[in-house]
């Protein structure tokens, strides 16, 4: 059976539980692509999808995909590979995220990489959010971690975030998936080992959050 070893970890009503979830996923590249294939074969496949994104050649050392794709819509390749999700080919902007529907969702998992438009998502729907900060630069996944985004350091792009929102006022509790690990150079690097454990990770959080409905 597809979902048996699932079913003989998590027990047939938590099962029920995760296809009945719903989820947001904002971003499919080197983190977003392995949090929805850690989903998917999980049996969570209700999962709205939404990138702007086509692949290209740079792509293939970390994005699920990319193989054999290039130029394609990557949107459109996921819906290819994982048949129930709905997929949405726009970018994502403060605009979208005024106008679109988000009540229906159990969780947002955002692996966006622009910081306008992050910090307006965790502004608005933080109670809803899994978020992480950029795999790129690092090559050990040991270092990633799920904390307070008021608590992390050695990332750049989460520091500008954390600032961002504090200018606008934000202060609420929120959490992170980041990498303490120091990046080992300046120009833009990747490691499928590290990116895919991002993803991995956010996969791994949106379960225990669903575990932890569950014990209510």
């Amino acid at each position: 059976m597809k979902y048996n070893r699932t079913k003989l970890l998590f027990g047939e009503e938590t099962f029920l539980k995760f296809q009945n979830t719903k989820i947001l996923l904002l971003g499919v590249g080197g983190i977003g692509s392995f949090a929805l294939d850690a989903l998917y074969n999980t049996g969570i496949t209700n999962i709205t999808i939404v990138d702007f994104d086509t692949y290209e050649e740079s792509n293939q050392n970390r994005q699920l995909g990319s193989h054999g794709n290039i130029g394609r819509v990557k949107v459109d390749v996921m819906k290819e590979r994982y048949p129930n999700v709905t997929a949405i080919n726009t970018k994502i902007t403060k605009e979208w995220i005024d106008n679109f529907d988000f009540s229906s969702f159990d969780y947002i998992l955002d692996a966006i990489d622009d910081i306008e438009a992050k910090v307006h998502l965790i502004k608005k729907h933080f109670t809803k959010i899994i978020s992480t900060g950029g795999g790129a630069k690092r090559v050990d996944p040991s270092k990633i971690v799920y904390t307070s985004i008021w608590d992390t350091y050695n990332d750049k792009f989460i520091r500008k975030v954390r600032e961002e929102l504090k200018k606008q006022g934000f202060k609420k509790k929120f959490k992170v998936i980041y990498s303490t690990e120091v990046p080992i150079n300046a120009t833009m690097g990747s490691f499928e080992g590290v990116t895919a454990s991002f993803g991995l990770m956010m996969a791994s959080v949106t379960v225990q959050k669903i575990l932890k409905k569950l014990e209510k």
